[in-house]
């Protein structure tokens, strides 16, 4: 499960992505970015978020820690901007907090180069999980150095993944579906492609994701249509992600070849 904090103040919004997140201080007194239940995209890309976060770690990818925040619609109040007011007020009860990583910086492969081996984990998990959010223009990419002093690459920003679950009816058409990485920031990286298959394929068992789903909260689950119940709900993601896996006959082949191509242009 993931830990649970109550925010304690508002500080700013942070404008890059189109769902307005905003950096906020919780009664842990930590400091997280949070992703709100009441932004256009819904609770589904939360939903993205937490599953594929966890999928990540299970790989060994550094992800930043997940909590859910409790909003209190009442600090909404001490806001000066309308559109922040309106988006506090809308997303009252639970919400998403992304530990804040101080001092990181946005990820440029030309000042933090990536090796083969890291840079075909990247993709080759944003492949399976159908990441249409990891581009030159918006890397979703954090270089941090941590506590112990190493700079080590973060994934950040899932929500634009597992698609599928925009259009249950469709589901399907994602095990199969070929993963574009003509654009993806790593794409030039020499990704080993072929080396992550053999590492991390092995790692996505039955339990991974299975425990991966079962840290989002049943309520941004609820009253999905087309589902008896929670419990119907979190069985398709399950059943979707490993239908993805098996299906890397048909996925794989493509993207060795783009990447291929890139090499050799």
């Amino acid at each position: 499960m993931l830990g649970h904090v109550n925010a304690t103040r508002y500080v700013t919004p942070l404008r890059e992505g189109g769902s307005l997140p905003g950096l906020m201080e919780a009664d842990d007194l930590g400091t997280y970015v949070v992703k709100f239940r009441g932004a256009g995209q819904g609770r589904s890309t939360l939903v993205a978020e937490v599953v594929s976060a966890g999928l990540a770690r299970g790989l060994g990818l550094r992800v930043p820690d997940l909590v859910t925040v409790e909003v209190d619609p009442a600090l909404a109040a001490g806001e000066p901007d309308q559109e922040v007011q309106d988006l506090l007020r809308a997303s009252a009860g639970l919400n998403l907090g992304v530990d804040f990583l101080p001092g990181a910086l946005d990820f440029d492969p030309t000042a933090f180069p990536v090796d083969a081996s890291t840079a075909g984990q990247v993709l080759w998990f944003d492949a399976l999980v159908g990441n249409v959010d990891r581009s030159r223009r918006n890397p979703n990419l954090l270089h941090w150095r941590d506590r112990a002093g190493g700079g080590s690459l973060w994934l950040i920003d899932h929500g634009a993944t597992l698609t599928f679950h925009h259009r249950w009816s469709t589901a399907g058409e994602f095990d199969a579906r070929p993963y574009d990485a003509r654009d993806h920031v790593l794409a030039d990286s020499s990704p080993d492609v072929d080396g992550a298959d053999r590492a991390l394929a092995p790692l996505v068992t039955a339990s991974l994701v299975a425990s991966a789903v079962a840290d989002v909260p049943d309520s941004w689950l609820v009253d999905e249509p087309g589902f008896a119940d929670v419990a119907e709900v979190r069985d398709a993601y399950i059943e979707r992600i490993t239908a993805r896996l098996a299906a890397r006959d048909a996925w794989l082949p493509p993207l060795r070849a783009a990447i291929e191509g890139r090499a050799v242009r």
